[in-house]
């Protein structure tokens, strides 16, 4: 894509970092070649390091480092970028970006190096987003996964799922060109193979993409049950302290406690409720309305209880929100001289363990650990909310064309749904986006990127 906003302008930031007391001024856009001559006295030998005595208008000495220039479209940008680096010193940082701007440059806004190289089409939007992934990275999985969508992983499989979307529309669309004709061209069984397989190669797209959103941001995990049922003994067993008030009266959680528990270097951002019961306690009654509130944002509920198979249990399952994952917890197994275990209960992640001894809580995290993605492999990538809400619409399209084409026989209905899916595909990697999206993702990026 060509570059269409600011690129008159000079950007320029400063950045102090390393072990070294290295700092670094970097400055990208069209006037960089005039600002390294200003400062080096000479025109600059592109990508070399040459030694420089910078200096302030006056001829006074600012500091001495090394000036590198990268010439378009060979730089990081896609522009011409400038990279000045001295001594990390704040003081001598500012006076330098200060004589960077006399000289022509402004300061950047966050995030805008990466937008340029977005819009000098160096970065699609999946990789863009990728580098402040990388930056946030708070484990060594998180980082190789960042490392994975910068390098295209996760956009490759987009476009792999994208081509064989348009190979579908035109099949489909090149039958509704000949209604008049004997042959049915839409019950072709070509064309039912190929959705089949589109739907379940997005299918594993969405699961991989799930996890890279939970290396990234970590695992929103819910505790819900019945009243008394060892939820707040739960969170404590799993943050390693007393964090919530145990106590044998029901009712006594009453708000939301949240904990951030790390669990080999992946966050599991932890969130004890309410028991789930119908009171007249206006108190307790908002304590359950917000625990269904973090319902509706949680990755996994941990379903607590003191028996398997309860009916109210039973019911709670099936009233959570179709997207989470369901675990259930047997809690209590110290009171009857019960050992832990793990297995499935009605084809749902099942442990029997004792919040209160610790007995089995291991296991827990060890189920806690491969959801969050850790168990994910050397192709794991990174990947945001908006892709995991991008890829359900699509699935949802990629249903609608199905039923559209198997039940009704509509070939215009099943060609409008995936169309929609290629444009909802196409905002994953920036092919169809808005410049109000586009703010918002690079104005979350840090100063200097």
């Amino acid at each position: 894509m060509n570059a269409t906003a600011n690129h008159d302008t000079i950007a320029a930031i400063a950045t102090a970092a390393g072990a070294a007391g290295v700092g670094v001024v970097r400055v990208s856009g069209p006037g960089v070649p005039a600002i390294a001559q200003a400062l080096l006295g000479r025109p600059p030998t592109p990508r070399h390091a040459h030694f420089a005595a910078f200096r302030g208008a006056d001829g006074e000495l600012i500091d001495r480092g090394l000036l590198l220039y990268f010439p378009a479209p060979h730089s990081y940008t896609g522009e011409h970028v400038l990279e000045l680096q001295g001594h990390g010193s704040v003081v001598l940082l500012d006076a330098l970006l200060r004589r960077v701007c006399a000289l022509g440059a402004r300061l950047a806004r966050p995030g805008e190096f990466t937008e340029r190289a977005f819009l000098n089409g160096k970065l699609d939007l999946a990789q863009a987003e990728a580098v402040a992934d990388l930056v946030a990275a708070r484990s060594q999985a998180a980082a190789r996964a960042a490392l994975h969508s910068m390098e295209g992983v996760f956009s490759r499989r987009v476009l792999d799922l994208l081509q064989r979307l348009i190979d579908l529309r035109v099949h489909v669309e090149a039958a509704i060109d000949f209604p008049e004709e004997e042959i049915d061209f839409l019950a072709d069984p070509a064309i039912a193979r190929k959705l089949q397989a589109l739907r379940d190669g997005h299918a594993a797209l969405l699961q991989e993409a799930e996890r890279g959103v939970r290396l990234s941001d970590g695992l929103r995990v819910v505790i819900v049950g019945r009243p008394n049922a060892g939820k707040s003994s739960l969170l404590n067993a799993l943050a390693g302290r007393d964090r919530a008030i145990v106590t044998s009266i029901a009712g006594t959680t009453r708000d939301v406690l949240r904990e951030t528990v790390w669990l080999d270097g992946i966050a599991l951002e932890l969130a004890d409720t309410a028991g789930l019961r119908d009171t007249e306690d206006e108190v307790e009654r908002e304590g359950v309305r917000r625990a269904h509130g973090e319902l509706a944002m949680a990755d996994v509920a941990l379903l607590v209880t003191e028996q398997a198979h309860h009916a109210e249990d039973l019911a709670l399952l099936t009233s959570l929100p179709p997207d989470v994952t369901r675990v259930v917890v047997v809690n209590k197994i110290d009171r009857d001289g019960g050992l832990p275990a793990t297995g499935t209960m009605d084809a749902i992640q099942t442990l029997w363990l004792s919040a209160r001894t610790g007995l089995g809580v291991d296991a827990l995290r060890e189920v806690l650990k491969r959801l969050a993605g850790q168990t994910g492999g050397e192709g794991a990538f990174s990947a945001r909310r908006r892709h995991v809400d991008a890829l359900r619409r699509v699935g949802n399209l990629l249903a609608q064309a199905a039923h559209a084409l198997a039940a009704l026989r509509a070939g215009e209905l099943a060609a409008e749904e995936l169309r929609q899916a290629q444009h909802v595909l196409g905002e994953i990697t920036g092919t169809y986006t808005s410049d109000d999206l586009l703010g918002a993702i690079f104005g979350s990026f840090c100063i200097g990127k």
